[in-house]
């Protein structure tokens, strides 16, 4: 096995026995932590009366609290029509509340509601929450990007089901920036091949951010040193359309002076070629 592999293979252990352990802890220490908490006598509607402290404590972002009250609807009130809301609300304790192992757990309340409630009303919400609890754990460009591909996983799953849904603007720019994450790190590569003067690992690498995302907004850089890497092996013909692209594309960008300088250069070698 690879040593990437292996070392995603072991963060994934790592992080489902930690999940493992919170379950334990959370379970061990539930019948005291919400024994303080009885609904007071006459309460007509307990279910009710445990969502709206759940709701309360999760504005105030009191998380551990929060998590209580619905835990105890969800559990204890099988029959109640606020369970899904329930089991929503305590996805977004542990998203808020934002380390790994809670992220972890998250991602397993949104899996779940969506299984258990698949034509509920909010499955949009739960489809961009679990892409949210992904994306909350995306690394940065030169680091393994397994949470990024789940993170575009999960949207484009939003995307094509829930095409009406009110979140698609927030989904849509999430979307976004977890392709130009993905795509940033190949870029990143392929100029890292192009200065270790390996061109035509670079031409291959840098060719292929621009056909899995021609959107990519840092695409600037991606059309330089493409450019640049075919002049080296000399194809100048191929590397001048990346060059006008550049300048065509951004009114803005720290290649576009130098990508003007190319341009000025290989049309002027064009016009003095004999016919």
């Amino acid at each position: 096995m690879a040593q990437g592999s292996t070392v995603v293979t072991a963060r994934r252990l790592f992080l489902a026995l930690a999940v493992l352990l919170a379950i334990a802890a959370g379970s061990a220490c539930a019948t005291s932590s919400t024994a303080a908490r009885d609904i007071p006598p006459g309460v007509s509607d307990p279910d009710q009366f445990l969502f709206d402290k759940g709701k309360e404590a999760l504005d105030k972002k009191r998380w551990i609290p929060a998590r209580e009250y619905f835990k105890r609807l969800n559990e204890n009130y099988t029959q109640s029509p606020l369970r899904p809301e329930a089991k929503l609300a305590i996805g977004d304790t542990y998203i808020g509340e934002g380390t790994t192992e809670g992220l972890l757990l998250a991602i397993n309340e949104f899996q779940e509601f969506l299984a258990f409630y698949p034509t509920h009303p909010r499955c949009d919400y739960a489809q961009y929450r679990l892409a949210m609890a992904h994306m909350k754990q995306m690394r940065a460009p030169q680091r393994d990007q397994t949470e990024t591909r789940d993170a575009v996983k999960a949207l484009d799953e939003f995307v094509l089901r829930y095409p009406n849904s009110t979140l698609m603007p927030e989904a849509t720019q999430k979307l976004r920036e977890a392709k130009d994450r993905l795509s940033e790190a190949d870029f990143l590569i392929g100029r890292f091949y192009y200065r270790q003067v390996w061109y035509p690992g670079a031409i291959a690498r840098l060719q292929s951010v621009l056909k899995d995302d021609p959107e990519y907004t840092g695409r600037d850089g991606v059309y330089f040193y493409l450019g640049e890497a075919l002049l080296k092996v000399n194809r100048p013909a191929e590397a001048l359309p990346y060059f006008e692209r550049l300048v065509k594309e951004f009114e803005k960008s720290e290649y576009l002076d130098e990508a003007q300088k190319r341009i000025a250069t290989l049309s002027a070698r064009a016009d003095t070629k004999p016919t």
